[in-house]
């Protein structure tokens, strides 16, 4: 029966609440199919092993409606159950033209940011129509269902009231394409993981302090990327390529890496990572996690020393969104279903470009700009943007 045909039909909410167990679903429906009812809506939660089970169905033949309340009420006092039945007519009211998915993460979440995002979804003009729990460890998350309310000025204000209040917050459009193959391009230093390279590099070449005061001066605004980058490799000038391995053994994945990589993997996502550090560690993650795509800057190496000089194009801010772009392309991927994770400026316009761009532990500009921010220490928590839920992370590492 479509929705215009049961619009107009007489129909009967009926609601059950009481202590989970199994076959209360089909004694519900056992009951109501003794009366030829219809199936329209249902819906069901188990919360801390209590159910709420609502089936709206429509109303039975004339004359029977009284039997049908009596023998639902029943067959529910036999299993110590409370039964409501509400009369109506129709299906659920039409949802609000917009819909979207807003995903909250809380470590914890409190009541008073909940209440504080919900007051500010209907501020917004949009509607709640559904809430459920993604995930409850390492992060609590939630998303919610609404509609009514176009997805960019929702998203505009809900970044806002998350940043004063310490929640993430994600909102994405709903729809097909959120659960379609999508892209993945991540940064690498101090996103995928802990460490900064250059800095791993310099402690073997004792420069630890002058790169330092490199990196100062650039985020001073003093020198542009590329500048900085190689005044800083020429630092490194002299080096043993053995370093290279040390250097490598020393890189710390960040919490989660592992967890996010195989589960993206798993649910046919295409992951890659761009790097304004080096191939010499790049192109080593890229073969020990699987990943699809991998690009960075490449250290020259000759007569087994490094150089100081950096070989090829430059991976920085702008490069960052060309290389999304021919990832994309090379992946057979739209835009509009890439996800792209950083940190730092130098990321901005890699988050600008993807379809929804995660500023990870990112700075305060970096945050601002960003589609949406992820302030927790665990990079598997960007799953629960995507709509992934612990327990499919926990099927995936199974499979």
């Amino acid at each position: 029966m479509s929705a215009s045909q049961t619009s107009d039909v007489p129909t009967l909410l009926v609601k059950i609440f009481g202590k989970d167990r199994p076959g209360i679903t089909a004694g519900l429906f056992d009951t109501l199919a003794a009366y030829s009812v219809d199936v329209v809506d249902i819906e069901q939660v188990v919360t801390r092993g209590r159910i709420v089970l609502c089936a709206l169905v429509t109303k039975p033949a004339a004359g029977s409606e009284g039997e049908l309340r009596a023998t639902v009420h029943g067959w529910a006092e036999s299993l110590k159950l409370q039964a409501e039945i509400i009369s109506g007519t129709g299906d659920n009211r039409p949802r609000g033209s917009g819909r979207s998915h807003v995903t909250v993460l809380g470590h914890p979440l409190t009541a008073e940011s909940t209440a504080t995002i919900a007051a500010r979804i209907t501020a917004t003009g949009g509607n709640i129509d559904r809430i459920f729990r993604l995930a409850k460890y390492p992060v609590t998350a939630v998303e919610f269902a609404v509609s009514g309310v176009e997805t960019e000025p929702l998203r505009t204000a809900l970044a806002t009231t998350a940043a004063q209040i310490g929640v993430d917050v994600a909102v994405v459009s709903a729809g097909l394409h959120r659960r379609a193959q999508r892209l993945v391009v991540m940064d690498v230093d101090s996103t995928l993981i802990q460490d900064e390279v250059i800095e791993l590099f310099a402690a073997h070449a004792g420069c630890e302090a002058e790169v330092a005061e490199v990196t100062e001066r650039a985020m001073r605004g003093e020198l542009d990327f590329e500048q900085s980058l190689h005044a800083r490799v020429a630092l490194l000038a002299g080096l043993d390529v053995s370093v290279v391995d040390k250097v490598r053994s020393e890189v710390r994945l960040t919490p989660g890496a592992r967890t996010l990589i195989r589960t993206l993997k798993t649910l046919g996502y295409q992951v890659g990572v761009v790097s304004g550090g080096f191939t010499q560690v790049t192109d080593d993650l890229r073969e020990r996690l699987g990943l699809d795509f991998a690009s960075a800057n490449t250290l020259e190496i000759v007569d087994g020393k490094l150089t100081g000089r950096v070989t090829g194009e430059i991976v920085d801010r702008a490069g960052k969104a060309r290389l999304l772009r021919r990832f994309a392309g090379e992946a057979g991927v739209p835009l509009s279903q890439t996800v792209a994770i950083g940190d730092g400026a130098n990321d901005l316009d890699m988050l600008n470009a993807a379809g929804l761009g995660v500023a990870f532990n990112a700075k305060p500009v970096v945050r601002e700009a960003a589609h949406t921010a992820v302030n927790v220490p665990f990079l598997d928590a960007v799953l629960y943007l995507l709509g992934v839920t612990r327990e499919e992370v926990e099927a995936a590492d199974l499979a």
